[in-house]
């Protein structure tokens, strides 16, 4: 492991490259690079969780932590472990303080690695609109995770009305075992599902999405039985054309599944690690058009996969955006945006396409923030 204090981006790219030189094999053919933006109490927790995940995928793994954005100076401290404690990858944790926080690109974008997929993981609360966080404007697969706000379902359906096709969150990895069962109850009747029940926490982001895939593959419109002495989702009914009942009930980590005039059957159903959660979103590069179909019947917002794929990234500061101290959604995660998404680019915006951001900041430095006479550019 190399550390550097105080360094630029430059110091830290000729650190990777004498690192990748003195472990020899160990990292080779990386199959995409993975961000992952953590605040620094959670940084343990995402590193936990990318080791597992680059243990399936090798990856070279940039661990962004923004913190202090209103320090005077700039200052970025970084660690480059090539095969060490974070797994058989290329690691990189850079914690970014002043401005430099703002514009964390001018460091990533030198590491990521040519031509391979770009996947950016907020591990925390989600920017309200993507496309202020240019680290989600360059990556091919985005994942959020709605669970690490104080409004889960409320935060689902703004990740539809900013959806666009790419974007995935882990409260729909979470039902993966879920939908599974589900589906292998079809295996042995073609009765057509007429009616389903829910019963979950009215906040449970994991129920809203599997209602919304019920909706989407079935037709149906599926009734949200809310009972928050469930801190997750307790059971699924589906009632078939002949009035057959076909359950699946959680208790701990088993599943019971009942069908009229059949035995019970109980089955495993247990919440797996963050680190395999991460690792199956990582399995698929390409629009889960599935997940928009249920993230679109569950909001109500239509057409999410025919949106454009590609973002253009809306840079905004929070001094003359009026945004309050610290960082809100309308920039990298927090409060309320600071703009609507329907609204030009106002005095202190800038419209920047990612083909032409990022370039002559690789050291490290944060580029200069327009004055209001520049307005907005491309």
């Amino acid at each position: 492991m190399i550390g550097l204090w105080d360094t630029t981006g430059n110091e830290v790219v000729k650190a990777l490259a004498t690192e990748r030189r003195s472990a020899g094999g160990v990292a080779s053919g990386m199959a995409l690079t993975l961000i992952v933006v953590v605040d620094e109490k959670r940084v343990r927790e995402a590193e936990a969780a990318a080791t597992i995940a680059a243990s399936m995928h090798p990856c070279r793994l940039l661990i962004v932590v923004r913190a202090d954005v209103e320090r005077p100076s700039n200052r970025l401290d970084a660690e480059v472990v090539v095969g060490g404690r974070l797994g058989p990858c290329e690691a990189v944790v850079m914690r970014m303080y002043g401005r430099l926080a703002l514009h964390a690109e001018s460091v990533v974008m030198p590491l990521l690695v040519p031509d391979v997929p770009v996947v950016t993981w907020w591990h925390g609360e989600p920017p309200e609109r993507i496309a202020n966080d240019f680290l989600g404007v360059v990556a091919d697969r985005r994942i959020t995770d709605v669970s690490q706000t104080a409004d889960p379902v409320a935060a689902l359906r703004q990740r539809a009305k900013d959806y666009a096709p790419g974007d995935t969150d882990l409260a729909w990895t979470r039902i993966t075992p879920w939908r599974t069962l589900v589906a292998s109850a079809f295996d042995t009747t073609e009765e057509r599902v007429v009616g389903a029940t829910i019963e979950a926490s009215d906040h449970d982001p994991t129920a809203a999405l599997m209602s919304g895939w019920l909706a989407s593959r079935l037709d149906i419109k599926p009734r949200w039985e809310q009972d928050d002495k469930y801190r997750i989702m307790h059971s699924v009914c589906l009632v078939a054309a002949n009035n057959d009942q076909l359950q699946l009930t959680r208790e701990q980590d088993t599943a019971t599944f009942t069908r009229t005039n059949q035995q019970e059957r109980h089955m495993p159903l247990v919440r797996r690690p963050l680190g395999e959660e991460l690792a199956e979103e990582l399995r698929r590069l390409d629009p889960d058009q599935v997940y928009a179909a249920a993230l679109g019947a569950m909001s109500g917002e239509t057409g999410l996969d025919t949106r454009p794929a590609h973002r253009v990234h809306v840079w905004k500061d929070p001094v003359t955006a009026g945004q309050a101290p610290g960082l809100g959604p309308g920039i990298v995660g927090g409060g309320p945006p600071t703009q609507p998404e329907d609204m030009p680019p106002r005095t202190g915006d800038r419209v920047i396409h990612p083909a032409s951001a990022g370039a002559g900041t690789a050291q490290g430095s944060a580029p200069t923030t327009p004055s209001p006479a520049e307005g907005t550019h491309r």
